[in-house]
């Protein structure tokens, strides 16, 4: 009997946790949609591009909102048990209201694991395409950086012509290895230099090392010091890399090293790892905070209240998590710390109202 009961409410929380994401993701394309026609204004694409765009980018917020409608969903699941009969009816066959949170709550932790190995390649790979196809209609197109496992690319233009820059690698401030290319309008290569280094902390490059190779005077120079006027610096490269959303799970753990050595600070990508393994974590906790919320509590009020409420819960937990990772990022506290301090903040709310949830 129990397992019917467990499979029986297991199934009726996916129906309103799907229902509840197709809420989301259809505010998310429409909201979104809107963005990207006017992104393409100036372009002759019909209706079905920007609507194309939407459907490849959504997915990857949707996860990102994932805790949030996790919580709304237990929030509704919640208040439906609560206001119709079957929450008596269930609590006769031996289910206390810690039993059924904790129940809902392992599930949420299995989906959370589900999520990371199976959903996140997919949105990944989604989202990997949602930045190609819009690169190609940009307007700042002739302005590239791109970070893969042959290192570092980045193509600059200005009014007499273009350079392309490659280096091995990007540690820190300092691109190592490096080649540029620097062209002409026509196309045509003019000079080519090679250094060792190079620091890019502002927009006047300190290079070291060079050898510096003339193509119109065919001689090659060798200089200690260069100096570089570029539009970049490891400041803008690594805000471009922030976001690892077209990075998955498994591949993150599996290629940490390779990112590395490719230009991933290891900041980010501590940063985004962290966040990947607390969410299963995440999950498990806004159940049991909506069951607190809502069947933990004594007080019968309107569900207009409950959703308001639900709401503002949601929008103190996110500004929580966002200002807790700026205080990381910034080095106020740990960066690590700053992933899990809103985890740690809200167990030790639902360890303290789930000792009394039982007896209600």
């Amino acid at each position: 009997m129990n397992s019917i009961i467990n499979k029986y409410l297991i199934i009726k929380f996916i129906k309103i946790i799907l229902n509840t994401i197709l809420i989301f993701f259809t505010l998310g394309i429409i909201l979104n949609i809107f963005e990207e026609i006017n992104f393409l204004k100036n372009s002759s694409l019909s209706f079905l591009f920007p609507l194309t765009l939407a459907l490849l980018y959504v997915p990857s917020l949707i996860l990102d909102l994932l805790p949030f409608i996790i919580f709304l969903s237990s929030v509704f699941y919640f208040l439906h048990l609560r206001f119709s009969k079957e929450l008596v009816m269930i609590k006769v066959f031996g289910y206390s209201n810690l039993k059924i949170i904790l129940i809902l709550s392992f599930f949420s932790l299995l989906l959370g694991l589900f999520v990371l190995f199976a959903i996140n390649p997919i949105t990944a790979r989604l989202i990997k395409q949602y930045e190609i196809e819009k690169a190609r209609y940009s307007k700042d197109v002739d302005h590239l950086i791109s970070i893969n496992k042959n290192g570092v690319w980045i193509k600059e233009t200005d009014n007499v012509g273009y350079k392309i820059i490659n280096a091995k690698s990007l540690n820190e401030n300092t691109l190592e290895n490096i080649s540029i290319y620097i062209f002409d309008s026509s196309g045509s290569l003019l000079k080519r230099i090679e250094s060792e280094t190079a620091l890019i902390t502002n927009n006047l490059w300190q290079l070291k090392k060079n050898y510096i190779h003339n193509n119109l005077e065919n001689s090659t120079i060798f200089y200690e010091n260069y100096e570089l006027i570029s539009e970049n610096t490891s400041e803008k490269i690594n805000s471009l890399y922030k976001n690892l959303n077209t990075i998955p799970f498994l591949r993150l753990i599996t290629n940490y090293q390779d990112l590395n050595k490719g230009g991933y600070s290891n900041k980010i990508l501590n940063e985004k790892l962290n966040k990947f393994v607390s969410l299963p974590i995440f999950l498990f906790l806004m159940v049991v905070l909506a069951g607190i919320f809502t069947i933990g509590s004594l007080k019968n009020k309107q569900n207009f209240y409950y959703l308001l409420s639900s709401i503002l819960i949601c929008v103190v937990i996110y500004y929580l998590k966002d200002l807790s990772i700026a205080l990381g990022q910034t080095e106020k506290i740990n960066l690590t710390l700053s992933i899990w301090m809103p985890i740690i903040i809200i167990s030790l709310f639902c360890s303290i109202g789930i000792i009394q949830i039982n007896e209600k």
